[in-house]
């Protein structure tokens, strides 16, 4: 059940907290097959902006407890603390991650929320949020946040104008290359992959954004009931694999984005390596596990238990991965 009774109390009192990092913290009971090594908080209300992909975006007709398809239930701020200090003691947790809306005054209360977090304990923190300034940057770095994200989600402008409209995406790239360049390490973002993009355009835009020093998250789409994307399909799982495989070597420095290639579509269809050597840079799965920053696993943020996963919370088993490596063999690769 969700704890309506704080959330009306108002956003001071009350932050969010995803269903399975709740379970880890001691606030509620929840059966998991893949625990959060991260906790994951929300700040904020229904967001000003517009992504057609969001559930908390203005013109989202889903429920505002939801972020993806994860359910974000509200305890007291002095619960969460409690729990996080206790479970990053015991080893449970390796990162705070607070994902914060455009809402009143989002800046100032994600100020806070990461100074209360750091007097709390020594947990890494990121904080996930759209920023206006580099000045900005620096107030959340200065709060205690490792790491500031911002979300760039839509590989190309062309993508941005369907996905996000309002945002003008190549200021927010440049942006972007601003803030790692002034605060090296400190800053990521995150690609969605399903939105319309091709794979020409999507590992074109990750190469530029590695090159630049960034983070980078890389998610699947998930169409959730009353988005205005609701009815657009996921990627299909073997695009999807291929396109983990080819983040994690850029980001390894174990290829050069001008050795993939692509078909007349964008499509792609080589990662410039031998089947062998394929197969033995990626033989320890590590490219399939949730992409972000360290500690991240986010299970089943684009997946249900027991279905199909885009990105794996945990180590993949032997079997589990010469399945994956077999498929994007068998596609055609390299």
């Amino acid at each position: 059940m969700l704890r309506t009774d704080l959330a009306e109390r108002g956003p001071s009192q009350a932050w969010r907290v995803s269903v399975g990092s709740a379970a880890v913290l001691g606030l509620c009971a929840v059966q998991m097959d893949a625990t959060p090594t991260t906790a994951y908080l929300m700040l904020g209300e229904r967001c000003a902006r517009r992504c057609t992909f969001c559930t908390q975006a203005r013109d989202s007709q889903a429920s505002s407890a939801l972020l993806s398809r994860v359910t974000w239930p509200p305890f007291r701020q002095e619960e969460i603390l409690q729990g996080i200090a206790a479970a990053f003691a015991q080893g449970q947790l390796q990162r705070a991650c607070f994902q914060v809306t455009v809402s009143p005054q989002y800046i100032r209360r994600a100020e806070e929320a990461i100074r209360a977090v750091s007097a709390a304990c020594p947990i890494p923190i990121s904080v996930s949020i759209a920023v206006r300034s580099l000045a900005e940057v620096e107030r959340l770095l200065a709060a205690g946040a490792e790491r500031v994200t911002l979300a760039l989600d839509a590989a190309s402008a062309r993508i941005a104008a369907q996905a996000k409209p309002g945002l003008d995406w190549e200021r927010a790239r440049q942006f972007l290359y601003a803030a790692a360049e002034r605060y090296p390490g400190h800053i990521g973002t995150h690609l969605i992959a399903g939105l319309g993009e091709t794979d020409q355009e999507l590992l074109s835009c990750l190469a530029d954004l590695y090159d630049h020093g960034l983070m980078v998250g890389l998610f699947a789409f998930t169409p959730i009931p009353g988005t205005p994307m609701a009815h657009h399909p996921p990627p299909d799982i073997i695009r999807y694999r291929a396109l983990q495989a080819a983040r994690w070597l850029l980001a390894q420095g174990l290829v050069n984005a001008r050795a993939l290639r692509y078909d007349e579509a964008g499509r792609l269809i080589g990662l410039g390596l031998t089947k062998g050597e394929m197969a033995r840079l990626l033989e320890g799965g590590e490219a399939f596990r949730t992409a972000g920053c360290a500690g991240c696993n986010r299970p089943y943020y684009n997946e249900r238990p027991g279905g199909v996963l885009y990105n794996y919370p945990r180590p993949l088993t032997p079997k589990e991965n010469a399945r994956e490596i077999g498929a994007l063999l068998e596609r055609g690769f390299p």
